[in-house]
């Protein structure tokens, strides 16, 4: 698989592209809806492709080259984790232009406006607003700004199962295009309506005439374009809902992808580092001379914040710095879990909240109606991804070179910058595969880390974090605490509904580090008492509830949150989905139908729900049977989960979950299945494990064995059935996640009449 560069230099537009969030390009002030001020004039209206082609390829666009060969290459400008990007994305585009898939190759994408998520930037926008102005986000001119600001900000970002939706247009225009290209250079030699050719398996053909894509890029780019360019109203291929080959699967098999720990350069040395507890942490002394006697040992480089050993491997490296045994002092706050757990209740009992969601009186049905209260909780959880953070980098003559997976390519290349006092023309990025994420390569802070290294040493270094780094210095799913009250009738059914969800403001701290260039602790202390909307997505009931409110109350907990898959829908469908089963107890209606009234307005969920029962043999959880439902739409698509739980001699044990999906249309059947099945276990994950606690700054979850993460034994049968549909497609690399957790709590319940009301399940039990 070609690697190609990504760099911050390019078009004369691009390098004028300014990658801080700042006054001049975007600025507010006053109230939240108004001082909106954009540096419109100075700003170019289009920008040109800056793709590398060799002497035998055409650029048709920003995300098409075609060689004579015949070789059709896709740039892509989503990070490839194992979710399949680098397969579907070409598929569209290849399905719109009639392509051989044989002749398919991918490249990752150079930083240009042209590859700007405009759709994340949006959804990210309210984020980087003033607390308080989340309405504003949903206006005509905050979307027009947001796209704007992306496109000048090189917002290239890989997060919240964005990719199809935000760039299928894009990539099947693209491949609109040139295929109209293409059939007009052949329509020419041939004299003949260019409407009249078909662009079919790698060729354009008139009757018994046909031309293979190849002999025709030279003149095709000569052609003009109609406006609108017409897009196909049936695929000839169909390739768009085939499980075509995945083009990144046989480098992985092989051996021969490359990943950030794949690396190796001539002259290259390993580095291992050690970073004090979380907080405003200095290094303070360290014992050079301990580590004098481990062989390989190269050099130490030390920061303000983090030591690092260099060594000619990096399990000498590793030692070394066991051996100097170094010290930290932190000033102020260290983050403790017992501490957390008290923010997080006086917040939800004293803090001032703030309503996101309200709809009807809640006042007069809670006065009129029997009131049911119940506390939910969730911990802070990790990423544990298999690879942990690892870029390797080489300094030369005042230019670095950085080998790193990274879901925010220009934030990394500036946090490289940055750190070494060099201009982020002078930074090449190449962008490796990850061995998964989960969001957590949102984080730029080791490409500072290894560029401050390469510089020091000047010659060509691998940093790689130990576990324990890993897990000691991530950006963790924020840690929530819930109050929900309903008023119920005589009947059993809701009036009103309360929900109250104390939380740190994590997707504020999120776009504060990957937009703004904040390191974690500013981040985090600028972030204080802002409410956040993501704080409690996933928590606005799909059910039809008419009098209903949803407050955030922003909680300081003094440890770094972030992006996690599925994010906030996480812990928010756990605690709605389980406070659903409890209220559907508490009424003697089975779960299946109580849910089923209050779904009027929601049909696509309601299939999912009706579907999935019939496939489990849904028998209502009642009568001890093991059965636990739960459901949950997110970002556009819907799903409904059965877990069949059961007695044995060991426990309780999870023997089946079934889950019935509605994504609308699906691009590549088997990746989304095995996305499903994916999140799927990653919620399994989340309810038997995942968490840490803290004491004293440090996580105390350090090693995998750590983490109660279920084993391949443990996992049950998985059943995953799609709806059919032709509804826009909708990204499937999260929506397996929430769903998980709160039917395995209502199976529990089901089989053993305890109800569970943390994450993981079984913590303080």
């Amino acid at each position: 698989m070609p690697t190609e560069p990504v760099t911050s230099s390019g078009s004369e537009a691009n390098r004028k592209t300014k990658n801080a969030f700042t006054r001049r390009n975007f600025l507010i002030g006053g109230s939240a809806a108004t001082g909106l001020i954009l540096a419109w004039a100075i700003w170019p209206r289009t920008y040109e492709p800056n793709l590398t082609a060799s002497e035998d390829e055409r650029i048709f666009s920003a995300f098409l080259k075609i060689a004579a060969e015949g070789r059709v290459t896709v740039v892509v400008p989503q990070s490839e984790m194992g979710q399949g990007v680098y397969t579907v994305l070409p598929q569209i585009l290849a399905d719109e232009l009639g392509a051989d898939w044989r002749t398919i190759a991918i490249e990752p994408a150079p930083i240009n406006p042209l590859y700007a998520n405009e759709m994340l930037a949006q959804q990210w926008a309210e984020t980087l607003l003033p607390s308080g102005a989340e309405k504003w986000s949903e206006e005509d001119g905050a979307r027009w700004a947001a796209q704007n600001f992306a496109k000048r900000n090189n917002f290239i970002v890989t997060a919240d199962s964005t990719s199809i939706p935000a760039y299928s247009t894009s990539f099947r225009e693209a491949g609109a295009a040139a295929r109209v290209l293409l059939t007009k250079a052949a329509a020419a030699r041939w004299d003949v309506a260019w409407e009249a050719c078909i662009s079919d398996n790698g060729f354009i053909s008139h009757g018994e005439k046909q031309l293979r894509y190849g002999e025709l890029i030279a003149d095709a780019l000569e052609q003009e374009l109609p406006d609108p360019v017409p897009l196909r109203s049936s695929p000839v291929n169909n390739l768009v809902g085939q499980d075509v080959p995945r083009l990144d699967l046989p480098a992985k098999l092989d051996g021969s992808a490359n990943f950030a720990g794949d690396i190796r350069l001539p002259d290259m040395v390993y580095a291992s580092i050690r970073q004090g507890p979380i907080g405003d942490t200095r290094l303070k002394s360290f014992n050079r001379e301990g580590a004098s006697k481990i062989v390989g040992l190269v050099d130490v480089v030390k920061h303000d914040r983090w030591i690092a050993a260099v060594a000619t491997n990096w399990w000498a490296a590793n030692d070394a710095l066991d051996k100097m045994s170094p010290m930290f002092e932190t000033i102020g706050l260290l983050p403790d879990s017992d501490k957390m757990d008290t923010t997080l209740e006086q917040a939800l009992a004293e803090g001032a909240g703030v309503r996101f969601a309200s709809r009807g009186e809640t006042k007069p049905a809670f006065d009129a109606h029997q009131n049911i209260r119940a506390h939910y909780r969730a911990e802070a959880a990790l990423h544990a991804p298999i690879e942990t953070r690892t870029a390797t980098a080489d300094y030369k003559d005042g230019h670095l070179e950085l080998w790193l997976a990274t879901q925010a390519p220009s934030a990394a290349i500036r946090a490289a910058a940055d750190a070494i006092a060099i201009s982020t023309d002078d930074v090449t990025l190449y962008p490796m595969l990850a061995g998964g994420s989960f969001g957590r390569n949102l984080d730029s802070k080791i490409a500072a880390q290894v560029a401050i290294i390469a510089k020091n040493i000047r010659r060509p270094v691998q940093l790689m974090w130990s576990r324990a780094e890993e897990m000691m210095h991530d950006h963790y799913r924020a840690p929530a605490l819930a109050r929900l009250d309903a008023a119920t009738d005589k009947a059993g059914r809701i009036q009103a509904l309360q929900i109250k969800i104390a939380a740190p403001a994590s997707a504020r701290e999120q776009s504060k580090r990957v937009v703004r260039g904040m390191d974690e602790i500013t981040a985090m202390q600028a972030s204080i008492d802002e409410a956040d909307a993501k704080a409690v997505e996933g928590a606005d009931l799909h059910y039809n509830i008419a009098n209903f409110s949803l407050d955030h109350h922003p909680a300081y907990i003094g440890a770094p949150t972030g992006n996690w898959r599925s994010n906030a829908h996480s812990y928010n469908a756990f605690f709605v989905e389980s406070f659903i089963d409890e209220l559907a107890a508490k009424a003697g209606i089975e779960p299946l139908s109580y849910r089923m009234q209050i779904l009027s307005d929601r049909p696509r969920l309601a299939r999912c729900l009706t579907d999935v029962a019939a496939m489990a043999g849904w028998d209502g959880g009642l009568d001890n049977s093991g059965q636990g439902l739960a459901c949950h739409s997110m970002r556009g698509g819907h799903i409904a989960v059965i877990v069949n739980a059961a007695r044995g001699e060991g426990g309780l044990k999870v023997n089946r979950i079934s889950a019935t999906v509605d994504v609308g249309r699906i691009i590549h059947p088997e990746i989304a299945r095995q996305q499903i099945e994916g999140g799927i276990i990653y919620g399994l994950a989340m309810a038997l494990g995942s968490s840490t606690r803290f004491n004293r700054g440090i996580a105390v979850a350090r090693r995998l064995s750590d983490l109660a993460l279920p084993g391949l034994s443990e996992i049950p049968a998985i059943q995953v059935e799609f709806i059919r549909s032709e509804e826009e497609p909708v990204g499937v690399e999260e929506i397996g996640v929430p769903a998980v957790a709160p039917a395995i709590a209502n199976a529990l319940y089901s089989a053993t009449g305890t109800r569970y009301r943390q994450l993981p399940l079984f913590s303080g039990t």
